[in-house]
């Protein structure tokens, strides 16, 4: 088992694995509770998304811990669940098994490109600068979320955002809880993130300010009003309207994946000149797991930027995923204890976890202005517009034109050329 997922070469263990498996989990757990919230207000089974959901999670995090190595956890993403619901159902008014069969053949086009080898070569051709600008941009997104979450940070008519109320219990409970773990992680106290969020998670119970749950084990819900869905509508998909939103999901589950698989690899230490060495089974797995989702009845999955929780508790191999999809299968019948897991709980690890990997734009060269530009949008675009994807399309849209303007035109990658016209004609007709 050491020798298969490598832990000497990535100087872990057993026990840091474990605890990384078990605080991405924590992170990302809250998405057993919002996700079929979400998506049964398009009219879906909320027991059934709460189970596809949690399915979903096991299979695809186990996916890519075995066949990449990887310590990502794998679950439906936050804002395509928004944009399948609230844009797509409720906004355009294409009932939810047209759209889920939208997801379906997504994710077959996904499978193929990730078998071709296109999603892997789009990756290894981003520059170096850009790379560290996702990385680091995805750490704002992060901190900013987990701000969000603390109720540090309100939505404001005036200035957009500003400083939320900070004698509520509930964001009281979060500081204390950021205080806690980060004094841990300055003593150097291993799984620091996990021992956060328990002590965070106890001290609520004691103060009431967590509710203690009321039964401890759950029935699980039937997936039958979801399951196979998708088979039954596939003549209904080739439509102008379905075809731009299968082509939507397409391009922001695209980036977001690839934003999230840059961040967390950078962050464990695993990019090699450039290169991320078994990118293109982690994108296999990932596109797998579309597939598997949408049949089993959720909106479309993707690699989970909380997984940057784990690494920053040591996660560094596949053995964190297999110990994510482990605690998702124990959700399925303990689905009555996730609601200790608040949003309070999980703020701090996010705000932590993002101030770790905003450090990567310290490698970004500042010095040179036609790298700038291109990697301060990247960064500055993600949190503002809660998009890893729009960030990312932002940065590649204007380093060519920064490289042009320098007369470097050929050093840039052809295929940068060719993405940065998508991205400007995703953002003309499709937005």
């Amino acid at each position: 088992m050491k020798d298969f997922f490598q832990f000497a070469q990535r100087r872990t263990s057993y026990k840091q694995e474990t605890l990384a498996g078990i605080t991405t989990f924590l992170s990302m757990a809250y998405i057993l509770v919002v996700n079929p919230m979400i998506l049964s207000q398009s009219g879906m089974d909320q027991g059934a998304v709460f189970t596809a959901t949690a399915v979903s999670a096991i299979i695809g995090s186990l996916l890519i811990g075995l066949l990449a190595n990887f310590p990502i956890g794998i679950a439906p993403s936050m804002g395509l669940n928004s944009f399948f619901t609230f844009s797509v159902c409720i906004g355009m008014g294409i009932p939810w098994q047209t759209t889920l069969t939208g997801v379906f053949i997504a994710g077959i086009l996904f499978i193929l490109l990730s078998l071709f080898k296109i999603r892997e070569m789009i990756i290894n051709i981003i520059p170096e600068d850009l790379k560290y600008a996702i990385s680091g941009g995805i750490g704002f997104f992060v901190a900013f979320v987990g701000l969000k979450n603390a109720g540090l940070i309100v939505g404001n008519s005036d200035t957009v955002v500003s400083i939320g109320d900070l004698s509520k219990p509930t964001t009281i409970l979060a500081i204390i809880g950021f205080v806690i773990t980060v004094m841990m992680m300055v003593r150097r106290i291993g799984g620091a993130i996990f021992y956060g969020m328990v002590i965070t998670t106890i001290i609520g119970i004691i103060w009431n300010v967590i509710d203690k749950p009321t039964h401890i084990i759950g029935a699980i819900p039937s997936m039958s009003p979801t399951f196979g869905v998708v088979f039954h509508h596939l003549d209904q998909v080739f439509t102008p309207d379905v075809l731009a939103v299968i082509f939507t999901f397409l391009f922001v589950a695209f980036f977001d994946t690839a934003g999230a698989l840059i961040a967390i690899a950078s962050q464990a230490g695993l990019i090699k000149d450039n290169k991320i060495p078994n990118i293109g089974r982690a994108l296999l797995a990932d596109s797998t797991s579309i597939v598997v989702g949408s049949i089993l009845g959720t909106s479309t999955t993707a690699s989970m930027v909380e997984s940057s929780a784990g690494i920053g508790a040591g996660g560094r191999t596949g053995f964190t995923s297999i110990i994510i999809s482990g605690c998702f299968v124990i959700a399925l019948f303990f689905s009555p204890l996730l609601s200790i897991i608040t949003p309070e709980v999980t703020a701090p690890a996010l705000i932590i976890v993002g101030a770790l990997m905003a450090a990567e734009i310290k490698h970004i060269n500042w010095n040179k202005i036609e790298i700038t530009f291109p990697a301060f949008v990247t960064i500055i675009m993600m949190p503002l517009t809660s998009s890893v994807a729009t960030g990312i399309a932002l940065g590649f849209i204007l380093y060519p034109i920064t490289m042009i303007a320098l007369g470097k035109w050929k050093a840039v990658h052809p295929l940068i050329y060719v993405l940065s016209i998508a991205f400007l004609a995703y953002f003309v007709f499709i937005i």
